[in-house]
Protein backbone atom coordinates (compact mmCIF):
# COMPACT_ATOMS: atom_id res chain seq x y z
CA UNK A 1 0.00 0.00 0.00
CA UNK A 2 1.45 3.33 -1.02
CA UNK A 3 0.05 6.94 -0.79
CA UNK A 4 2.00 9.49 -3.27
CA UNK A 5 2.49 12.51 -5.69
CA UNK A 6 4.35 10.71 -8.05
CA UNK A 7 2.20 8.62 -11.06
CA UNK A 8 2.61 4.86 -10.89
CA UNK A 9 2.95 2.46 -14.20
CA UNK A 10 0.57 0.15 -14.22
CA UNK A 11 1.92 -2.79 -15.94
CA UNK A 12 5.05 -2.44 -13.46
CA UNK A 13 2.88 -2.57 -10.88
CA UNK A 14 1.12 -5.71 -11.17
CA UNK A 15 4.39 -7.11 -13.05
CA UNK A 16 6.48 -6.28 -9.67
CA UNK A 17 3.43 -7.94 -7.71
CA UNK A 18 3.19 -10.81 -9.43
CA UNK A 19 7.01 -11.64 -10.03
CA UNK A 20 8.64 -15.10 -9.22
CA UNK A 21 4.98 -16.50 -8.15
CA UNK A 22 3.31 -19.62 -9.44
CA UNK A 23 0.63 -20.04 -6.91
CA UNK A 24 -1.53 -16.64 -8.53
CA UNK A 25 -4.29 -18.07 -10.86
CA UNK A 26 -5.73 -14.78 -11.30
CA UNK A 27 -4.55 -10.82 -11.08
CA UNK A 28 -7.48 -8.45 -11.31
CA UNK A 29 -6.65 -4.91 -11.62
CA UNK A 30 -8.11 -1.50 -11.60
CA UNK A 31 -6.99 2.19 -12.67
CA UNK A 32 -8.63 5.17 -11.47
CA UNK A 33 -8.28 8.04 -13.54
CA UNK A 34 -9.28 12.13 -13.94
CA UNK A 35 -11.71 13.07 -16.26
CA UNK A 36 -12.60 15.97 -17.87
CA UNK A 37 -16.26 16.34 -16.45
CA UNK A 38 -17.86 15.71 -13.10
CA UNK A 39 -21.31 14.92 -14.78
CA UNK A 40 -21.51 17.35 -17.85
CA UNK A 41 -19.52 20.25 -15.88
CA UNK A 42 -15.96 20.81 -17.33
CA UNK A 43 -12.83 19.75 -14.61
CA UNK A 44 -9.52 21.87 -15.46
CA UNK A 45 -7.65 20.26 -12.60
CA UNK A 46 -8.45 18.66 -8.72
CA UNK A 47 -6.46 18.58 -5.60
CA UNK A 48 -6.44 15.59 -3.44
CA UNK A 49 -5.81 15.66 -0.12
CA UNK A 50 -4.90 13.33 3.08
CA UNK A 51 -4.00 13.07 6.45
CA UNK A 52 -1.01 11.65 6.24
CA UNK A 53 -0.56 8.72 8.73
CA UNK A 54 -3.96 8.15 9.24
CA UNK A 55 -4.48 7.76 5.63
CA UNK A 56 -1.76 4.61 5.56
CA UNK A 57 -2.67 3.21 8.86
CA UNK A 58 -6.43 3.09 7.42
CA UNK A 59 -5.60 1.86 3.99
CA UNK A 60 -3.73 -0.93 5.72
CA UNK A 61 -6.40 -2.00 7.54
CA UNK A 62 -8.96 -2.44 4.54
CA UNK A 63 -6.58 -4.04 2.82
CA UNK A 64 -5.55 -6.88 5.53
CA UNK A 65 -9.78 -6.74 5.67
CA UNK A 66 -9.90 -7.97 2.23
CA UNK A 67 -6.92 -10.36 2.81
CA UNK A 68 -9.05 -11.82 5.77
CA UNK A 69 -12.34 -12.36 3.50
CA UNK A 70 -10.96 -13.40 0.72
CA UNK A 71 -7.94 -15.73 -0.19
CA UNK A 72 -5.94 -13.42 -1.54
CA UNK A 73 -2.58 -14.07 -2.82
CA UNK A 74 -1.48 -10.54 -2.87
CA UNK A 75 -3.05 -7.22 -3.24
CA UNK A 76 -2.27 -3.43 -4.13
CA UNK A 77 -3.15 0.00 -3.20
CA UNK A 78 -1.60 2.79 -4.74
CA UNK A 79 -3.00 6.00 -4.81
CA UNK A 80 -1.75 9.14 -5.18
CA UNK A 81 -2.47 12.71 -3.49
CA UNK A 82 -1.54 16.41 -4.45
CA UNK A 83 -2.85 18.16 -7.89
CA UNK A 84 -4.17 16.21 -11.25
CA UNK A 85 -4.84 17.24 -14.13
CA UNK A 86 -7.39 15.80 -16.58
CA UNK A 87 -5.99 12.28 -17.55
CA UNK A 88 -3.94 11.50 -14.62
CA UNK A 89 -3.75 8.40 -12.89
CA UNK A 90 -5.44 8.44 -9.31
CA UNK A 91 -5.74 5.22 -8.12
CA UNK A 92 -4.55 1.70 -9.22
CA UNK A 93 -6.17 -1.69 -6.52
CA UNK A 94 -4.29 -4.80 -7.83
CA UNK A 95 -5.99 -8.46 -6.05
CA UNK A 96 -3.86 -11.38 -6.83
CA UNK A 97 -5.57 -15.19 -5.84
CA UNK A 98 -5.43 -18.72 -7.22
CA UNK A 99 -9.32 -17.86 -8.70
CA UNK A 100 -10.45 -15.11 -10.33
CA UNK A 101 -13.30 -14.61 -8.36
CA UNK A 102 -11.76 -13.80 -5.13
CA UNK A 103 -9.86 -11.55 -7.08
CA UNK A 104 -12.61 -9.79 -8.26
CA UNK A 105 -14.52 -9.77 -5.15
CA UNK A 106 -11.85 -8.39 -3.43
CA UNK A 107 -10.83 -5.93 -5.75
CA UNK A 108 -14.50 -4.52 -6.15
CA UNK A 109 -14.49 -4.50 -1.99
CA UNK A 110 -11.40 -2.25 -1.83
CA UNK A 111 -12.75 0.45 -4.54
CA UNK A 112 -16.04 1.07 -3.09
CA UNK A 113 -14.22 1.32 0.37
CA UNK A 114 -11.85 4.01 -1.34
CA UNK A 115 -15.04 5.47 -3.07
CA UNK A 116 -16.37 6.07 0.28
CA UNK A 117 -14.59 5.73 3.48
CA UNK A 118 -11.03 6.50 2.94
CA UNK A 119 -9.79 9.52 4.07
CA UNK A 120 -9.01 11.55 1.53
CA UNK A 121 -11.20 15.00 0.57
CA UNK A 122 -11.46 16.09 -3.05
CA UNK A 123 -11.25 19.40 -4.54
CA UNK A 124 -12.05 20.18 -8.25
CA UNK A 125 -11.00 23.21 -10.41
CA UNK A 126 -13.53 24.03 -12.78
CA UNK A 127 -12.43 25.76 -15.98
CA UNK A 128 -13.10 29.39 -14.96
CA UNK A 129 -10.52 28.33 -11.53
CA UNK A 130 -13.12 28.22 -8.83
CA UNK A 131 -12.50 25.09 -6.68
CA UNK A 132 -15.19 23.08 -4.92
CA UNK A 133 -14.90 19.86 -2.74
CA UNK A 134 -16.12 16.77 -4.10
CA UNK A 135 -19.54 15.68 -1.87
CA UNK A 136 -19.93 11.80 -2.05
CA UNK A 137 -22.43 10.20 -4.22
CA UNK A 138 -25.46 8.39 -2.94
CA UNK A 139 -24.68 5.61 -5.27
CA UNK A 140 -21.18 4.98 -3.72
CA UNK A 141 -22.41 4.56 -0.77
CA UNK A 142 -25.38 1.88 -2.08
CA UNK A 143 -22.51 0.09 -3.48
CA UNK A 144 -20.01 0.37 -0.27
CA UNK A 145 -23.32 -1.19 1.89
CA UNK A 146 -23.09 -4.74 0.04
CA UNK A 147 -19.85 -5.16 2.03
CA UNK A 148 -21.09 -4.55 5.46
CA UNK A 149 -21.32 -7.59 7.81
CA UNK A 150 -24.23 -8.53 10.07
CA UNK A 151 -23.76 -7.46 13.55
CA UNK A 152 -24.04 -9.91 16.09
CA UNK A 153 -27.74 -8.97 16.99
CA UNK A 154 -28.75 -9.52 13.26
CA UNK A 155 -27.62 -13.15 13.47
Amino acid sequence: MRVQTADFEVGAEIAGLAAGRTDIGAVVSFTGRMRADNEGKAIAGMTLEHYPGMTESELARVEAEAQARWPLQASLIVHRVGALKPGDNIVLVITASRHRQAAFSAAEFLMDYLKTSAPFWKKEIDADGRAAWVEARASDGEAADRWQLPSAAEG
